[in-house]
Order: structure tokens, then sequence, then C-alpha cells
């Protein structure tokens, strides 16, 4: 009996109705008896983290009078799957005070869940421990260290980690390609792409995604051409719909709006990804009927938008000052939808309201948030009564922000702006005065610009550069040719 029962366990997957049959396998358990058997209970521990009932295999894991080694495997791996990293940690105490060590099963799991919460302190324990227990040379392992690290943005860690694994697949090298770009670092991340191919090892789908991003950080259109060109030789990235959104929003970045359009009308295969990113692309080119446009022609295939094409799509709207379009698809997203606008949605419909000057409006809407206005409702408010000098309500949106942002500069420089364009000197002393009492200083505004693979930054009032006399001369010479040249037109 036992034995069938645990066949019939192990071969029940994630389907609800292999989870029925898994609930009833157990219930005839209880009623014939057959509990508690440790084999039996790890298998229904298996069954109910496959099927996601992380509530039932808790239950069935506590009530066990003997947990061996494969029921907390089972129950680490089942937390970090479904992204509960917080349970998943806070059992490791308790099993490491029942006596048992780790195993290479063990750490996987538990390594992942560090990264989840950026939890680098455990995740340099928990590597001690892979080290201290001679587990680093398994694959799956040093994979999962150099995984935490990358994910905890300790990047000086994970590549120490990644020099010394002396077989690197394409798991390894998709891992520190895509820490370096959502760290921000995105020419660490091109030369490992490249150094990925100098040592010819293999370009998947998982890698292609984050090259692009940081060819979209650095503007480097080159690669991210000669990236693209890689996917059309290689039919394997035919159909891969996350490749295809990438190169969308790699070409939109990298100014080329026309490329990314020909890019999404060559995909077969469309998610709400997609459209939500060419969405976003036309609306940050001030392509806003082009966003609607397209917004509208997804809603006719029947695509069910999601919160990112709402902000998209409302973004849209702001930058080209579209308000009353604005205004039908904030109010069709509980009216139609029957969702719950977000923050991000309530700060595009403010800024919307804003830029068109119904100041009075915008601060009437955040007054009926179901939710507390964050500091991105009330910048865009800010940003809104510094355009249009409406100092009664920026006075308002600026103290929310001074407790919502302490250490902010840009909010007190704001207010002080308002106060500048309207002649209130005292009102600009004042400010001033309290930036000065809190040490704060407005940092300049900077450009860089990356020449022949060097990047140079340019701060605003600053002349340290040292090629600013070249590049005055230069500038001045291009002024005079215009002048010459309406002169010429006029």
């Amino acid at each position: 009996m036992r034995e069938r029962l645990t066949n019939l366990l192990r071969n029940c997957g994630g389907a609800a109705a292999e989870l029925r049959a898994g609930m009833q396998a157990h219930a005839h358990a209880i009623t014939c008896g057959l509990l508690p058997h440790a084999t039996l209970e790890t298998d229904l521990l298996l069954m109910y983290s496959r099927c996601s009932c992380m509530n039932y295999a808790r239950r069935v894991f506590d009530r066990m009078p003997q947990r061996n080694m494969h029921s907390w495997n089972i129950l680490f791996c089942g937390y970090a799957r479904r992204s509960l990293f917080y349970t998943a940690l806070s059992l490791f105490p308790r099993f490491l005070a029942s006596g048992l060590l780790p195993d290479r099963f063990t750490f996987p799991p538990l390594l992942k869940s560090c990264g989840g919460v950026a939890d680098s302190t455990l995740g340099m324990v928990l590597h001690c421990w892979v080290i201290h227990l001679g587990l680093e040379e398994h694959v799956v392992v040093q994979g999962s260290v150099l995984d935490m690290y990358a994910k905890c943005g300790c990047l000086d860690q994970a590549l120490r980690v990644f020099e010394s694994i002396p077989r690197r697949d394409t798991v390894i090298w998709n891992t520190m390609i895509a820490g370096f770009a959502r760290a921000g670092c995105s020419l660490e991340a091109l030369g490992l792409f490249r150094r990925l191919q100098w040592e010819g090892g293999a370009v998947d789908s998982m890698s292609i995604p984050s090259i692009l991003n940081a060819c979209s950080r650095e503007g480097d259109l080159m690669k991210g051409k000669e990236v693209h060109g890689r996917v059309i030789r290689c039919v394997v990235f035919d159909w891969d719909v996350p490749v295809g959104n990438s190169l969308i929003d790699m070409y939109a970045k990298c100014g080329c709006l026309d490329d990314s359009n020909k890019v999404f009308l060559s995909m077969s295969n469309r998610n709400i990804v997609t459209w939500s990113t060419m969405i976003s692309c036309y609306g940050a080119h001030g392509k806003g009927e082009e966003s609607l446009r397209l917004y509208k022609e997804m809603i006719s295939e029947g695509v069910v938008p999601n919160g990112v094409t709402f902000t998209s799509v409302l973004s849209s709207c702001s930058h080209s000052g579209l308000i009353e379009e604005g205004r039908r698809i904030f109010e069709s997203i509980s009216r139609i939808h029957d969702a719950v606008p977000s923050i991000e949605q309530y700060a595009c419909m403010v800024d919307l309201l804003g830029r068109c000057g119904s100041i009075k409006e915008a601060l009437q809407l955040i007054s009926s948030m179901p939710m507390e206005p964050s500091g991105c409702v009330w910048g865009a408010l800010l940003g809104a009564c510094a355009v249009h000098k409406n100092v009664e309500v920026g006075e308002i949106a600026a103290q929310r922000l001074f407790k919502l942002e302490k250490g902010n500069p840009s909010n007190y420089v704001a207010l002080c702006g308002i106060y500048e364009a309207v002649g209130d000197s005292e009102g600009v002393a004042e400010v001033r005065s309290r930036m000065r009492e809190l040490g704060m200083v407005k940092m300049p505004g900077c450009s860089c610009i990356e020449v022949r693979g060097r990047l140079h930054a340019f701060y605003q009032g600053h002349v340290s550069h040292h090629l600013a006399k070249n590049i005055h001369e230069v500038l001045d010479g291009l002024v005079e040719e215009m002048v010459t040249l309406e002169g010429d037109y006029g």
C-alpha cells in the first residue's frame, strides 16, 4: 500500500488534477494509519512543494517526528522557488540545531534567498560554509554563490568567484554579465561579453537581453547592432520574445525609434512586455499620438494591459500634452479594467494635469488617492508648480517632500526657484539658509560622452577638462557659422 502511494505521489506534478490525486492519497494514508512514515511523509512534502502548496507542505513537515536531509532540502527549495526568501532563511538556524550539516542541495536555495533579499552578510557566511565543507567544486553551488554576490551588488567578490571557476558554462557567464548590467556597470558588462566571444563561449538567449541593456545604458549603438546581427544569424533567437523586447528598448534608448518599430513589426510573437515597451518608446520620443494608436491596437487584438502598460501610455500622454486622452485612460483603469491605479499611475496623472496648468485639479487628485502619496507624486506636483510659478501649492508639495525625502536637496532648489520666479527674495533667503543649516549642497548638472572608449564628464560651470580650451574654440566657431547661415537665409 505504502509503495503504491509513494509511486503515485512521486508522479504528481503541478497540475490541478494531480494535486487533487495527491491530496486524496494523503487522506487515504491518514485513514489507513500509514503515517507517520519517513519516506511517505517526504513524498507528500515533495508533492505539495511541486504543486506550490507550501502551507500544506509546511504542515506535513512540522508533523514529521523525524526529518531527514531530503525533507529539509525540499522545503528550502520550495520556499526559494516561490520567492519566499525570508521564510527559507528563517529555517536555517533550526536546521543547524537539528544536528544536520548542509550539503550541495541545501546551499543553492539558501544562496538564492540571500540574493533575493540582498543579504550579503548571511550570503558570505554561507559561502564560508561551502568552502569549509569542500563543496565549492560543485558547479551548481559555484553558480549559486556567484549569483548571490551579483544580486547583492558585491561585484568584486562575484568577479573573484567567477575567475576561480575553471570551466564556465553559459549560466556562469550570463550570471556575471547580468550582475554587471544590473548594477549599472555597463562598460564592464560589455567587456565581459567581448571576452566571452574571444574565448569561444556560447551566447544564448539569457545573455542577449543583459548585454543589450548595457548597450542601452552606454548608448553604444554599434555594439547593439553587432549583437542584433548575431541574433539575426542565429535561428534559435527568431522566436525569442525577450530578445526582441530588448532590441526594441535598446534601439529606442540609442535614438533609433524607426529601428525599434522595425523590430516590433518583425516579431511574430508579442507579449504584454513587447506592447508596453514599444508604447513607452514612442512616449519617450515625444510621439504620444503613436503611443495611443499602439495602445488602442493592442486592446483591439485582445491583449489585456497591465500596470506597466498603463504607466507607459499615461506617461506618453503627459509628455505630449494629451490631457483628455490621459483622463480617459486613467478612468478606464478602474471603470473598464477593474484595477486600482498604482502610485506610478497617479504620479503620471498629476504630472499630466500639472504640465497643462491644472494645478488645483492635480492637488485634488492627490487628496482623493486611496493610498498615501509617495515622493514621486509630490515631486510631479512640485515640478508643475515650478513651471507655472504657483507658490501656494508649491509650498504644500515642498513641505511634504521635505518630510518624505529629508536628504534630497533638489526639492529645496525647486522651491527656491519658484520664489525666485515670483521675486520673493525673503523666501529665497529662507530656503537657502535652511539648506546651509542642513549641510545640503546641490550637485551641479553633468553631461557625459564616450570618445574612443574613454568617458568624458562635463559639469555645469566647470572648465577643468584638459581640452576645455579646444572645445570652447570649436563651439565659438560653430556659433559664428550658425549666425552667418542665419544671416544668409534671413
